[in-house]
């Protein structure tokens, strides 16, 4: 399975807004404040992530249906 979610490591700041606010619990966040995406199927595009980023570092794409 394709990632469902982008994100730009040179934006990143490394908050944990994402990790706190993703429902599904997609991101783990590593001792050193990286993030990543962890569980990539749990993702339902909701894009709370993407949202609540404060450096626009989180983008989700649309899936092949245009969801």
């Amino acid at each position: 399975m394709s990632n469902p979610v982008n994100i730009y490591k040179n934006w990143c700041k490394k908050c944990g807004i994402c990790v706190e606010f993703c429902p599904k619990g997609v991101f783990e966040q590593e001792i050193t404040g990286d993030v990543f995406v962890k569980y990539p199927e749990k993702c339902i595009r909701c894009r709370m992530c993407e949202l609540r980023c404060p450096d626009f570092a989180i983008t989700v794409p649309e899936d092949k249906d245009g969801k």
